[in-house]
């Protein structure tokens, strides 16, 4: 039986992740170069977070974009070619600035949520 609450949390959470997922592919592509279908098992891996192709590559495609990361196809000696993402310079400098905002929000958060 679900719950008002359970049906808000459930409302709540996927905006929640959303919010979340570029910041946590750059944290990832900041440790070097990956493909799309790695940057989504480790997501899920180290977040259980369970990205959709639907929600990844267009995400990708705008990192890219807005010159936050940039690709190459890589061909594999067995199988198909990949594209690579790799972040930028720029990348590193808006991650510098999204960690000091995550470290401060979170920080925030925590109190409040010690408090009450």
């Amino acid at each position: 039986m679900t719950t008002e609450s359970d049906q808000v949390i459930e409302r709540w959470l996927p905006q929640f992740r959303k919010g979340l997922l570029e910041f946590i592919i750059l944290l990832k592509l900041q440790q070097g170069q990956s493909y799309g279908y790695e940057i989504a098992s480790e997501i899920k891996r180290l977040t259980m977070i369970d990205v959709a192709e639907g929600t990844l590559y267009p995400l990708l495609n705008r990192l890219k974009r807005d010159g936050l990361v940039i690709t190459e196809w890589q061909t594999a000696e067995v199988g198909t070619p990949r594209k690579y993402y790799q972040i930028t310079e720029l990348g590193y400098e808006v991650l510098t600035k999204m960690k000091f905002t995550w470290s401060n929000t979170h920080n925030s958060i925590l109190q409040m949520v010690m408090q009450s």
